[in-house]
């Protein structure tokens, strides 16, 4: 299994180039951000991804968890990079100084959090999930809550998790069942929730869940859901963990990958509970952490993906076999044209889902700290718009990155001591949870695009049509680009003009349509990163780097973009293919 190794000088890029970490840090309150800073965190965050937390994956995946007098225990390699993750006040980062955070832009968390995903994606889940917990309470929980529970969950002395889903609700919220009964100024939680990623470890002292629960009065429905802070152990007036909260781990899932995470079903009896945000608005004040987790789940595919790329690419630099075209003496597969798309294909995905995951992370820094309401509206907007499409993308790209990893290993990559089935398995889960593809492109057609009559993707769309006009010496890309925006254009307006006529067309073109977005957003992410690396070629820099990365972008524009033609070619077919077969044609023919 090859080392993991930092991609530090994409990383940069992408933040500079695409996500406007530069004029984030001219800001005043981000004044602590500048070069040297930023450098400096990358750097350390690589080394601590690299030497402490990659060696734990092999690990998680063979040895797993297990439950051992109904605590779960972790191997042991997991609790030891914990401690040296918490020691290092990684999880810190862009919180509020006021509870323990060093107030440095969200952004800059982005590309560390991608470090961890990539370095372990199963013990990555930890700290993905308590910094949404952190961001769910720091916009909806009382002064009190937050003094009582966000300096430990800052400091990573504590870990938070999310406590949606049930048995008998997956995705529709609507029939949790969890029950939450006044008494007094707590509340009491009784209940069983299922799939829930570390809802117990032994790597720190406490445990937050944040549970969705109902009450009994409560009006029928998600309105009828309220949110409940639930930790494992109780909290006193000092701080000092007290008696044990009930909150039992009922049984962990035996799953197809991230063995190294576990994946709870919890049981809550009687557990006291605090309130957070309102009665029966708990969704809202959930959906906080959700959007967030999503964007983060976008974000370990591009790190899954950069993961299998690096192993895929040490492999073949590695296994010499016959003579390639143009050689007369055996030599290493890399040499071999289709071994070269693979592994181009993998590092172009992987390129284009980091650029256009920073660029939505970097939204939601403008969309709470721009100086105009109007911008931080449209930046909101934007962030909005982009999400279901990080989410989605990505993660289907790293089914598509992970299993060409394997494809490069050829007979090797299925046999698990190489590495390269793991991430595969590993991948697989992340167009799954927190809300499947196909709900992130119900998402993306129904609220983001026809809520607002195709506002933001319009403004979006503006966006890359600037890039296009200042493309010089990529004009041909930029024609190539001009031609699927136009696409993106067609699709957005069958779909606007479509919708109230025919109920099923916006679910039956969503998934094609969200993926022509993305596809096409990923060549825009990708040229304007070209653009900025002939600038620095044209101002004397020499460095194997920038070449590279325009070498990747043809090829992108010659073996990717060319897909999203397909995509509107399907979005255009409308729903008849998709709604004709009645559901006795699906077994017609058994």
């Amino acid at each position: 299994m090859a080392d993991f190794k930092a991609p530090l000088k994409d990383i940069n890029l992408a933040l500079n180039a695409v996500a406007r970490l530069p004029e984030l840090a001219a800001m005043e309150r981000f004044a602590d951000a500048s070069e040297d800073m930023v450098s400096a965190i990358l750097e350390e965050a690589g080394r601590v991804a690299s030497e402490v937390v990659a060696p734990t994956n092999w690990d998680g995946d063979q040895q797993g968890v297990h439950l051992q007098e109904g605590a779960v225990i972790c191997p042991e390699s997991f609790v030891s990079a914990y401690q040296q993750y918490a020691e290092g006040g990684w999880g810190s980062l862009q919180f509020d100084p006021e509870y323990g955070g060093q107030g440095l832009p969200y952004l800059l968390s982005v590309p560390v959090m991608e470090l961890w995903q990539a370095a372990n994606v199963s013990w990555g889940l930890c700290p993905l999930l308590s910094q949404g917990a952190v961001e769910c309470l720091s916009l909806n929980a009382s002064d009190e809550l937050k003094a009582a529970y966000l300096p430990q969950l800052i400091s990573g002395e504590w870990a938070g998790t999310m406590c949606l889903t049930e048995g008998n609700a997956g995705s529709d919220l609507s029939t949790v069942r969890c029950k939450a009964e006044r008494d007094g100024e707590v509340y009491r939680i009784t209940g069983e929730k299922v799939f829930i990623t570390w809802g117990d470890q032994n790597m720190t002292r406490n445990i937050i869940h944040l549970v969705l629960a109902r009450l009994p009065d409560a009006p029928a429905g998600v309105r009828g859901i309220s949110l409940f802070l639930v930790p494992k152990y109780r909290v006193d007036a000092e701080g000092n963990l007290g008696e044990y909260n009930q909150t039992h781990t009922l049984s962990l899932e035996h799953k197809l990958g991230i063995h190294g995470s576990a994946t709870c079903v919890m049981g809550f009896d009687n557990s006291v509970g605090y309130l957070v945000g309102q009665e029966n608005r708990g969704l809202a004040c959930m959906f906080t952490m959700m959007n967030n987790a999503r964007l983060g789940v976008g974000l370990q595919g591009v790190a899954v993906a950069e993961r299998a790329y690096q192993q895929a690419l040490n492999y073949a630099q590695e296994r010499i076999q016959a003579p390639a075209v143009g050689y007369k003496e055996a030599g290493p597969i890399m040499r071999h044209g289709d071994v070269r798309r693979m592994l181009l294909t993998m590092k172009a995905l992987t390129e284009a889902g980091r650029a256009l995951a920073y660029d939505a992370c970097g939204s939601l820094d403008f969309a709470e700290h721009a100086e105009d309401e109007q911008r931080r509206a449209d930046e909101k907007a934007r962030a909005a718009l982009l999400t279901p499409v990080v989410k989605a993308w990505c993660t289907e790209n790293a089914n598509e990155v992970t299993s060409l990893g394997v494809q490069v290993h050829g007979g090797m990559g299925y046999v698990e001591e190489t590495g390269a089935a793991q991430y595969m398995r590993d991948a697989r889960v992340l167009s799954i949870y927190e809300g499947t593809n196909g709900i992130q492109a119900l998402d993306l057609v129904g609220r983001k695009v026809l809520l607002d009559q195709g506002a933001a993707l319009n403004r979006l769309l503006a966006e890359m049509r600037e890039t296009l006009n200042q493309a010089g010496d990529f004009a041909p890309l930029a024609a190539q680009l001009e031609v699927a925006v136009q696409g993106v254009e067609a699709s957005r307006d069958g779909l606007l003009q479509g919708a109230q006529e025919d109920p099923q067309l916006a679910g039956a073109i969503a998934f094609n349509f969200l993926m022509q977005l993305g596809v096409v957003a990923g060549a825009w992410e990708l040229l304007r990163q070209a653009l900025a690396c002939r600038a620095a070629q044209a101002r004397g820099e020499d460095d194997a780097f920038l070449e590279a990365k325009q070498l990747t972008t043809n090829f992108y524009f010659a073996h990717i973009l060319p897909r999203a033609m397909g995509f509107a070619d399907m979005v255009q077919s409308g729903s008849e293919p998709v709604v004709a077969m009645n559901d006795a044609h699906f077994a017609s023919a058994w």
